[in-house]
């Protein structure tokens, strides 16, 4: 009897262990796709990424491209959110994932970056393109990442919006489009998370990345709840240079009153290249980028799969 028991307590763990490979090939974050879609992002043909310019075209058609590869919906008519700045013509790109709870779908969660930068910069021998490849190259391609990984799953019982801003370099102008846009719907936006600048690291015994605007909610306290692990962290310099207010996170903080910060691993002592030329891919850490983007699904899978709203201001 013992024997048999055995037996089938085997074929179950076996079976589990099959099932558990099978989900881990399915949703794998792959480094080489990590870095293909920044030296795309990133590269020279895109000339910096200037809102308006055909860089930055290039660079919202590699991400519509992707969205509609990987099954994602346009949440409006096309993935294509468009707005006028003077004479110039911006888009933010908006991919969705219907949430897979009947009640819990109409709640929102936002990923974001910005996929513009500033095209130009000061000449370092010979070279006057700003790549961007950190700022904010990096950051779009976590939110891609995380875009296909949500896709293959569909483990979220919230809805998700993938939101690529542009124009974040001439005063946030997408990102304050959208968000007046989407509460002009009464959209039920939970959270908002903006990723910037992921692309290097952090000095060994600081957490791999922090949180904007720490205070003003339990956020970074629920996500490393939820990873597990201490991911997001405190930065003193956040505040001090006003940071909370200078990433696209702010304007759906102005908009919905809800918990919208920003996460990155820039923290003025691992990156000397801030609209600067040399903001280049070679200086990027890939491994860094990919296990960040590892560590984060965890958190993000907790935000969206919570029974209740369990991240909020605080009072």
């Amino acid at each position: 009897m013992n024997k048999i028991v055995a037996f089938f307590c085997l074929l179950v763990i076996l079976g589990c262990k099959s099932s558990l490979e099978s989900h881990n090939k399915k949703t794998e974050i792959s480094l080489n796709e990590v870095k293909e879609s920044l030296l795309y992002l990133a590269s020279d043909e895109l000339e910096g990424r200037n809102t308006g310019s055909e860089g930055i075209e290039k660079a919202a058609v590699y991400i519509e491209t992707l969205f509609a590869k990987n099954n994602l919906k346009p949440y409006f008519e096309a993935y294509r959110d468009s707005f006028n700045i003077k004479d110039v013509v911006g888009y933010n790109i908006v991919g969705y994932i219907e949430g897979n709870d009947a009640k819990l779908k109409n709640e929102f969660v936002i990923l974001g970056a910005h996929y513009d930068h500033i095209g130009t910069a000061k000449e370092v021998d010979g070279d006057t393109i700003a790549n961007g490849a950190n700022d904010d190259a990096s950051g779009t391609v976590a939110v891609l990442e995380w875009a296909k990984y949500f896709s293959k799953t569909k483990n979220n019982k919230r809805s998700l919006l993938f939101t690529l801003f542009a124009a974040e370099e001439m005063g946030l102008k997408g990102s304050v489009h959208l968000a007046r846009k989407l509460e002009e719907a009464n959209l039920d936006v939970y959270t908002m998370i903006n990723f910037e600048m992921i692309g290097v690291p952090r000095a060994l015994g600081e957490t791999i990345a922090y949180i904007t605007g720490y205070k003003l909610s339990n956020m970074a306290e629920k996500l490393n709840g939820y990873s597990g692990e201490e991911v997001v962290g405190f930065l003193r310099q956040a505040k001090e240079y006003n940071l909370f207010k200078r990433s696209d996170n702010y304007p759906f903080y102005n908009e919905f009153k809800m918990p919208a910060q920003a996460i990155s691993t820039f923290d003025f002592t691992n990156f000397d290249y801030y609209h600067h030329v040399d903001d280049e891919v070679d200086k990027m850490d890939f491994e860094h980028m990919t296990d960040f983007i590892i560590k984060m699904i965890p958190a993000i899978e907790g935000m969206v799969n919570s029974s209740t709203k369990e991240i909020k201001l605080n009072e």
